[in-house]
């Protein structure tokens, strides 16, 4: 064997051990201290399955230009995923064809909102399960998730996510959450529209 060839599988085998180590050492990705979880109920019947209502969100209608900020918070960046399981981690979004995100930092605080488009209201509640006990949203924005809240509501075929944290007062972090939860308001949109 040729010097150049074992210099190459000595240098492969370096890199698998070292994938192979952080995937083992890497631990849970993080989680909010505070979560809270609400199925959908009865009221979005008019969209509790994704054929009574399928055109697809855009972040046009998500992330108005209303929604620049959110309480004390500026929106920094604003993406959308066809594959739904690359905003998760240790959960699936069976079902989901879109996810879109925004990711918002004012002061010492930060926070994202998360929207998943499922095919019906059962596979909404079904994530909203899995986002209290099976894993949760990948953090779009960096923050210590030790002192972080959330809240997930399944809202007919929709789910919306809701996390923010940081160094603020526990009052602050509330008034965070709840100004990223109004984010969900474009639900009560296309409820409307389906009437």
């Amino acid at each position: 064997m040729s010097g150049r060839v074992v210099i190459s599988v000595v240098a492969v085998n370096v890199l698998v051990i070292a994938a192979v180590a952080w995937w083992w050492l890497r631990g849970d990705d993080p989680r909010p201290a505070a979560f809270h979880g609400e199925s959908t109920s009865a009221f979005y019947a008019a969209i509790d399955t994704s054929s009574k209502d399928a055109a697809p969100l855009t972040a046009q209608e998500v992330f108005t230009a209303g929604t620049e900020t959110v309480g004390a918070m500026r929106r920094e960046t604003t993406a959308e995923f066809t594959d739904c399981d690359e905003v998760l981690w240790g959960a699936s979004a069976a079902g989901c064809t879109q996810a879109l995100r925004a990711t918002y930092r004012g002061g010492t605080m930060a926070g994202q909102f998360v929207i998943f488009n499922m095919s019906d209201s059962g596979a909404a509640d079904a994530l909203v399960a899995a986002l209290g006990k099976d894993g949760f949203v990948r953090q779009g924005v960096p923050f210590d998730p030790a002192t972080s809240r959330a809240q997930a509501r399944a809202m007919g075929h929709y789910v919306t996510v809701s996390w923010a944290g940081g160094t603020a007062y526990e009052q602050e972090l509330v008034a965070a959450l709840v100004a990223l939860d109004g984010l969900g308001r474009v639900v009560q949109g296309r409820l409307v529209a389906a009437i």
